[in-house]
């Protein structure tokens, strides 16, 4: 697809939108599943394509937790197909009517749930990626521009290859999904500035696309994705609960934008809480950088404790690495807080009914979490069935982006021959 101008891209997926738009659901879902047959057909080709970006990102020295989200394996390939065909079992919101009413003059009025249009979504390593969005977009009737990241160029073509088959076999356009594999960044540039023919940008990535994608599209941005989350146990937690829940937020998946990043433990419970922690977390592999008054709690650890720096506070570490530092109370803990949370996924472990309600009044984040992991931030595990973003900003969505937040909707008024007057 590199052999044509991303100009052109827009407005074949423009022109794709408007005939999408109007698929009923059954055939949108007929189409879902034939995505999902393609997948599971063309497997062989896919895992090769895939193979040959791993060893280009070996090759160039990624991290091990890029090349983690950007490996793709026969079970993580049949458990993408399997996220596409759940994707049919979600209620289409399309449209949905809500907010009817008939006005003291008689008009009938009501709102009515509409694609968004062409959806533009720009994101690095990961392959499962391509296919979230596409399912989630062609269930809502949106066309989508895909710019993965120059790490995953073959397995994105070769992905977006099998989902045109299927959009093709299924009676619906190609167009719908398209991607860019060409790996410049003049590329982005003019995808974020197609707003004749692209109405939402999503970026997913580091800090750096969020800020480049904001300061150069014309078009509607979506942000989010970045979490410097936060967990605050304090003197009522329940601690034999409290080490678990510590455990599966931050080692469960550490690469993930809701794994925590930073612990706030009451001083009061260190002594009890932070030794058993430290065992814990050291044997999962957690390097733990604590502040001063943290670390002679810690040396169970033993090499895995350090002292925490300036730095470390503020910083999602998308890895094995957790920021420990003792606060006085609840006050103390939501400045610290307020000045580095990136309103992501906040978390407080308590008994206090004050102290959670109080916490989840003054924590503006997308997602606040009393007694629970901050990895429930996630469409699948709130009930959603599934995500194409999370959102940390509050114009149009905020936390995880399901298939509502991939809808706008029109107002209906029907009247009678009504005239203003």
């Amino acid at each position: 697809m590199d052999t044509i101008s991303v100009e052109l891209i827009g407005r074949r997926a423009k022109a794709a939108a408007r005939q999408l738009g109007n698929v009923d659901a059954t055939t949108k879902n007929d189409a879902l599943r034939a995505i999902a047959g393609e997948l599971r057909s063309d497997a062989d080709a896919i895992l090769a394509a895939n193979e040959g970006d791993v060893a280009d990102a070996q090759a160039a020295g990624l991290s091990d937790a890029l090349i983690d989200r950007l490996r793709l394996t026969p079970a993580r390939l049949e458990a993408i197909a399997a996220d596409v065909e759940h994707v049919v079992l979600l209620d289409d919101p399309v449209g949905q009517r809500f907010d009817e009413r008939i006005l003291p003059n008689g008009l009938r009025i009501h709102k009515r749930r509409v694609p968004i249009g062409v959806v533009g979504v720009i994101y690095e390593s990961r392959p499962n990626v391509t296919v979230d969005v596409a399912s989630l977009c062609l269930k809502t009737g949106n066309a989508v521009i895909l710019r993965g990241g120059k790490e995953t160029t073959r397995s994105n073509a070769a992905l977006v290859a099998a989902i045109r088959r299927a959009l093709v076999a299924a009676g619906l356009p190609d167009d719908a999904v398209q991607v860019i594999t060409d790996p410049s960044r003049d590329r982005v540039l003019e995808l974020l500035r197609l707003d004749q023919y692209v109405d939402m940008i999503i970026p997913r990535g580091g800090a750096g696309l969020h800020q480049f994608c904001r300061e150069n599209a014309t078009i509607p941005v979506i942000t989010g994705g970045i979490g410097v989350c936060h967990m605050f146990v304090d003197s009522t937690a329940d601690l034999g609960k409290a080490v678990p829940v510590i455990h599966n937020a931050k080692v469960q998946r550490p690469s993930v934008c809701n794994a925590l990043d930073t612990l706030l433990v009451e001083r009061s419970v260190a002594p009890r809480l932070l030794p058993a922690l430290a065992t814990d977390l050291a044997a999962a592999g957690v390097e733990l950088r604590a502040d001063e008054t943290a670390l002679p709690h810690m040396t169970a650890a033993g090499e895995r404790v350090v002292p925490a720096t300036d730095g470390d506070w503020g910083t999602e570490f998308l890895s094995l690495v957790l920021s420990v530092k003792i606060v006085d109370g609840l006050d103390e803990a939501l400045d610290h807080i307020w000045r580095f949370s990136t309103g992501h996924s906040d978390a407080i472990l308590t008994q206090d009914p004050a102290a959670a309600a109080r916490f989840v009044d003054e924590v503006d984040s997308a997602a606040v979490f009393v007694n629970a992991s901050t990895r429930f931030n996630d469409g699948g595990q709130l009930g959603l069935g599934a995500e194409v973003a999370v959102s940390t900003q509050k114009l149009h969505a905020r936390g995880p982006m399901a298939l509502q937040e991939l809808t706008t909707y029109k107002w209906i008024v029907e009247g009678e021959g009504h005239v203003r007057v």
